[in-house]
Parts: structure tokens; sequence; C-alpha cells
């Protein structure tokens, strides 16, 4: 078993506090943290920290030894609200099916799936199992179909009264403030804030409110003709447990809700129920569930008021953002999920980004450049901890990334920077035999000898390339020498690359050139290649830059430039400089 620090951070603190609670609801018990996604269309990242933040509180429990659970319910008995824009293999003919559990809905075309919630909830499960995430899944499908709910069915139904009280109060203080729950503006993708709670059973916000004839059903049938719930309850009768139902589509008729189980309780109801039914001590929520009249304010007076449990534990988590993600495949529907983010970064990585950071503090997932600063501050966060220089709460948010309780996650033997993996792969376009060459030229003391030592960051770096960088973006070294350009340099240009050109040999790895290309502008300039540079050696140096930039790639930017060296190859550089 993986043990964290001594010193407390977030996960830490919040582990105490639930340990504590668990210890005085149910002495002994298995402690329960909970999750819920709605697989409504895709996953998002924004919905990974509804799975995240328990995950790793679950995970510090079981470190400690002490008995713990994660439940995570697919609420794919939730109706089918909308056809999500931009899923490959869907139409305006999936319009048919809203009002239907996401079970009853037609997987999109091509799947490999039964339905619309298994294709979804397939690929969200696919990245927990790579993201090291432990869980105990429940679908909501089996358990309302099955009977599983039915004496909370029932008690609910006798109590509607009671419970239209509480949520009466709510209801009331939503239209006194004029306020909608729910209403969320909408912001483009790039740069946007992705709500983690949108794609869980919590987005609907239902209480029941609204019924024929004034009384108030928590329950709400899908019709045993059509399949959606455009229902109606006309009546119930506690002692028989008869309930009369009317829909949209014509079809009408009375039940035993005893032996009933084409239906389930709505939003508000069915989550604090549940958190009576499963013992959940632990279950955050996001921002639109913390405001008045929310299901999860709501609930912690119903679950406690009605169903005689109690609220969990339950802290708010902010959005997540995307900084600068390209147009990816159409199946995404235009929204980033895990799976998109893991073929971009290792599991650790996205695991990091979940863990330092608060819940109530929000961050971006980079797809763009930034993706490579982020990178860099995995590797020293990694380096001060090897030095014994990091913070405690650094080192406690590293271990999280990096281990779960059952133990390592897999990383890459040799962690090369992922800008020069970036960079590789941009110029030999995948190539595995210039890869590796390029790769045994950067450290020829310490050569890579296969590229198995660098993957899977390297297999991360060249799908980065292919998929977020834009092809006019990409690196496209010369075929021939720039005879134009060689024939207007003027002498000072000349010597800068006749001193470049000679130094080669002696300086062919990743080090040596660097300290070559920024030192031929101080020795021209009459200082020795050590100096710190003054800002008119600055000057010079993004001159000079830019010259080498224009003859190799015909650019004024582009891979950073020792790296750049290394990958076109000794030869092509003398070739394209002139030499």
């Amino acid at each position: 078993m993986v043990q964290t620090t001594p010193e407390a951070d977030w996960v830490s603190r919040i582990a105490d506090d639930v340990i504590a609670e668990a210890e005085r609801r149910a002495p002994g018990k298995a402690v329960v943290c909970a999750s819920g996604l709605s697989p409504s269309g895709p996953i998002h990242l924004g919905n990974l920290r509804e799975v995240m933040v328990p995950h790793l509180v679950a995970d510090e429990i079981k470190r400690r030894g002490i008995p713990c659970v994660h439940l995570l319910s697919w609420d794919d008995y939730d109706r089918f609200r909308k056809v999500p824009a931009g899923v490959e293999g869907v139409d305006e003919s999936w319009n048919e099916h809203i009002g239907k559990p996401l079970t009853s809905v037609p997987a999109p075309r091509g799947s490999a799936h039964g339905n619309w919630a298994e294709h979804f909830r397939a690929a969200m499960a696919a990245s927990l199992d790579e993201l090291g995430v432990e869980y105990q899944g429940i679908s909501q499908t089996e358990q309302y179909t099955s009977g599983t709910y039915r004496e909370q069915i029932l008690f609910a139904m006798r109590e509607r009264a009671r419970i239209d009280e509480v949520l009466g109060r709510y209801r009331t203080k939503d239209k006194a403030a004029g306020k909608k729950p729910q209403q969320k503006q909408q912001k483009p993708l790039d740069e946007a804030e992705i709500e983690a709670a949108e794609g869980s059973g919590a987005a609907g916000e239902e209480d029941g409110a609204g019924a024929a004839g004034g009384e108030y059903y928590p329950y709400k049938p899908y019709c045993t003709v059509c399949e959606r719930d455009v229902t109606t309850v006309t009546s119930y009768d506690d002692e028989t447990t008869e309930l009369s139902y009317t829909c949209q589509c014509g079809h009408g008729e009375t039940v035993l809700l005893d032996s009933f189980d084409h239906g389930k309780l709505v939003w508000k109801v069915d989550w604090p129920m549940r958190w009576a039914y499963e013992g959940v001590v632990f279950e955050p929520s996001g921002v639109d569930h913390q405001s008045p009249g929310s299901s999860f304010v709501v609930g912690g007076q119903l679950v406690k008021e009605i169903f005689g449990g109690l609220q969990p534990i339950g802290p708010m988590y902010a959005f997540v953002g995307i900084s600068g993600m390209a147009k990816m495949s159409s199946s995404k529907g235009g929204v980033p999920t895990p799976a998109d983010a893991l073929q971009i970064m290792e599991a650790p990585l996205l695991r990091w980004l979940y863990a330092r950071r608060k819940p109530n503090q929000s961050f971006k997932v980079a797809f763009d450049q930034e993706i490579q600063r982020t990178y860099d501050e995995w590797d020293a966060l990694h380096k001060k901890i090897d030095d014994g220089k990091a913070q405690p709460a650094d080192v406690a948010a590293h271990l999280r990334a990096s281990t779960t309780a059952a133990g390592p996650l897999p990383t890459t033997p040799r962690p090369l920077p992922y800008r020069t993996l970036a960079s590789v792969a941009d110029i030999t376009a995948g190539n595995d035999e210039q890869t590796l060459r390029i790769l045994s030229e950067l450290d020829p003391e310490h050569p890579v000898g296969s590229l198995e030592e660098v993957r899977p960051r390297l297999d991360r770096a060249q799908r980065w390339i292919a998929t977020q960088v834009p092809e006019e973006q990409r690196t496209r070294v010369r075929e021939e020498p720039d005879a134009e350009l060689l024939g207007s340099l003027d002498e000072e240009q000349r010597e800068s690359l006749r001193l470049l050109l000679e130094g080669l040999d002696e300086h062919w790895s990743l080090d040596g050139l660097t300290q070559l290309v920024y030192g031929v502008p101080k020795v021209r300039a009459g200082f020795d290649p050590d100096a710190k540079p003054t800002p008119e050696l600055k000057t010079a140096q993004r001159s000079f830059f830019a010259l080498l930039y224009k003859l190799l790639v015909g650019g004024d930017t582009g891979p950073r430039l020792p790296t750049l060296l290394l990958a076109v190859g000794a030869d092509r550089v003398r070739k394209l400089l002139g030499g």
C-alpha cells in the first residue's frame, strides 16, 4: 500500500473529516464516497472532477488502511433531454427518442454498444481505468427496473405531501428571486469553463411540480407504450398502490406501483433517497448545486426530514476550463473528454491537474502550446522532490497523481522533455527511424537506445502534434538552400554562420548545440561564450535565430533551434546554411 506524506494537503484534510463523520454515523462500517454521471452524451473533463474529487479522498482513506468504497452511479435511467450536436453517427432522427430513458435510446450508428448510455459510459469507463480510478459502478436503470428502490418509492409516495411542503419552501424563494436553476450562460469552447455537473443526473433539477389537479407526486412513470416520460400521474391510492397516469401519446393506464418498475423518482427526491439508501458520507457537487433551491441544498432537507438519513459532506467544486483545443473528431461533439486528454498526456499528469487544486479552485486543461509548460512544471516538481526541495503539499499532490492505494501508475522509463519530443515528432512526422536517430543524439554519453524508453510520453507528444497543431503551423525543413537569401547575406551574417558550422561536430548534442547557437552572437561581439547576455546581445541573438529559421524552415520561428539542428542532421544543416 502506498503511503502519503504526513503533512496535510486538501485531500488529507477532507479525508480526516470524512473518516470522523463516518465513525460518528456508523462505527466500524466501510466509508462510502459517491459520484454520479449521466451518460447522456460525451462525458467531458468537467464531469471528470465529479469523479476525481471523491476518488482522491477515497484513495487516501484506503491508504490509511480504512475500508472505503467509491460508488459511481451511472444515471442511465435519466430521460434523454436533447440530441447533442456534432456526435458522429447521430442525426435529427434521434429527436424522436427525447423523453426516453438513456438506456432505451439507440446508440450512435456504427457503435459496438447496445444503447446510447452504454456507448458513452464505455468510453468514460475506459478512461477511468487508465487513470487508476477504482470504483463500484451502479446502473440506475438496473436499480429501478429490478425493484431495488421499490420500498423507497412507495414510501416517497406516501410522504408526498411532506415532500411537497419541503420543496415548496424553495420554489417560493426561487420565484421571488426570479431565478431559474440551471440557466447557463453559453461560452465558446476555447478558453471556456465547463460545468462539471452538467453531465450528471443533477442537471435536471426536477422536483415533480406541476402535476394535474394540483396534487404533487414525486414519481414519474415512463409510458409503457411510447417509453417516454411525457406522462401525468392522475391518481394514486396509498393502500392499494394503484397509480393512474396518462401520456401525451394518448396512452393511459392504471398500474400497481408495488410491482410496476417502469419509472423513477424525480431528481430532487431521487438524490437524497440514494444518500439514505447507500449511506453516503462524502459526495461533492458542482457550483450550480450550492445555490438556494438547488438539488443539493433541498436534498439536505429531504434526506433528514423525510428519509431519516444525513446529507453527505459535500464541498463545492469549481469549473474546469479548456485552453485552446483544436477542432478534433466530430464524434466528440465539440466537447473535450478524458479520452481526448489521455491521447496527448500521460495519466499521472492528468491526475495531477485535479489533485493539485482544491475543489473550489478552477483550472484549465491545456490542449494548445501550454501543455508543454504544464509538462515542464510536472518534470520540475519531480526533480524538486528528488532533491528534497519540494513543499509538502506539492509532494502529496505528485504522489496522488503518480500512485494510488493499489500501487504506482505506468510511467515513461526515460521522461525526456515533452517539448523536445513534440519538436522531434513535428519534424519527423512520426517516422520511428528518424525519431530514434535524433533522440539518440540528444545526449551522446547516455544515448536513447530504444523508443520504448521514451514511451508512452513520445506517443502522447506525437498525438498532440497530429491532432492539435494546425497543418500550417507544422515544421517543414527546406529541401534546397535558399540561394537568394544566402547570396544577400552581409559579412556579419556570413561570419556567424561560419562559426556555427565550424562548431557543429564538437557541439553535436542538445546541450552542446544550445551553448553553440547562443554563443555565436557573443563571440562575434567579443564576449566569452559563457558570458551573460546584455540587452544588445539578446537583440543580436534574436536576429541570428531568425536568420537560421529562414534558412532551415523558411519561417521566422520553429522548434527550439538545438532540437531542430539535431533533427535536420549535420550534413543537411551544412547544405542549407551554405557550408
